[in-house]
C-alpha cells in the first residue's frame, strides 16, 4: 500500500509505503461510536447545578399546624411542591460522568478511524510543514498550496473544522503560525486522538516516513 506525498505547494515529490495495520483496516461504527463517546463523556464538565430541598434559603418554619385548618398538611416551604422549594431530581455538579475505555480500544479506534479517512481520500502526507519563521501569512499560503491537491480543495476555505495537522515532532514556529487559523489544529501525532480525527475533515500528516513510527501505540506493535 502506497501513498503520494506533496510538498507545500501541492506538487507531488514522493512515495510513502503505508502499514496495512493503521491505514487498511474494516470500518467498526461500534468501536468507534464507544470509544468517542466516551472520550467526549470524560472531556464533560458539569456545570448545571440545582439545589434540593436542604439546600434552598427559608422554610425552618411549619407553615401551619399539622390538624383543624381543612388544609394540605406541610412541614415546610420548602418541599419541592412549594414554589420556590427545592427541586427534584434536577441536575447535579458533582455528578460523575467519567467512563473507563481501555488503551487497546482507544488506538483500535484510532486505526479503523485513520483507515476509513484513507479509503475516503481525507488523508495528505507533506513532505515537511516546517515554517522559518512563526507568521500566519506563511501559513496560510502553505494551506493555498496544500488545497491544489485533488479532493482537497477545501482545505484553506473550510471555515470550521477544516483539519488536524500532524507533525513528526513539535514545532514551535509551525504551531505560531496556524494558532491564528481557527480551522485547523495543529499537535505532534503522538497526541492523536478519535475524537480529534472525527471533529475535522481532513488530516494531514508531516514527514509520514518518521511520524507513523511516533503513532500512539504504534512503535511498540
Amino acid at each position: 500500500m502506497e501513498a503520494q506525498i506533496y510538498d507545500i505547494t501541492g506538487k507531488s515529490s514522493s512515495k510513502v509505503k503505508l502499514p496495512e495495520n493503521l491505514f487498511g483496516l474494516s470500518w467498526n461504527a461500534d468501536l468507534v461510536h464507544q470509544v468517542a463517546t466516551s472520550l467526549a463523556t470524560n472531556k464533560r464538565k458539569p456545570v448545571a447545578h440545582t439545589k434540593d430541598r436542604g439546600e434552598v434559603r427559608g422554610g425552618g418554619k411549619k407553615p401551619w399546624r399539622q390538624k383543624g385548618t381543612g388544609r394540605a398538611r406541610h412541614g415546610s416551604t420548602r418541599s419541592p411542591i412549594w414554589v420556590g422549594g427545592g427541586v427534584t431530581h434536577g441536575p447535579r455538579n458533582e455528578k460523575n460522568f467519567a467512563r473507563t475505555v481501555s488503551r487497546k480500544m482507544r488506538l483500535k479506534a484510532l486505526y479503523v478511524i485513520l483507515s476509513r479517512k484513507y479509503k475516503d481520500g481525507e488523508v495528505l502526507f507533506v513532505d515537511t510543514l516546517a515554517m522559518k519563521e512563526p507568521k500566519t501569512k506563511m501559513a496560510v499560503s502553505a494551506l493555498k498550496g496544500l488545497s491544489q491537491v485533488k479532493g482537497f480543495e477545501k482545505l484553506s476555505t473550510k471555515k470550521k473544522n477544516a483539519a488536524v495537522i500532524a507533525l513528526s515532532a513539535k514545532s514551535a514556529s509551525t504551531e505560531r503560525s496556524m494558532q491564528n487559523i481557527g480551522s485547523v489544529e495543529v499537535m505532534e501525532i503522538r497526541n492523536l486522538n478519535p475524537l480529534t480525527l472525527l471533529n475535522h475533515k481532513f488530516v494531514v500528516i508531516e514527514n509520514p516516513a518518521e511520524s507513523l513510527k511516533n503513532l500512539p501505540g504504534h512503535a511498540k506493535e
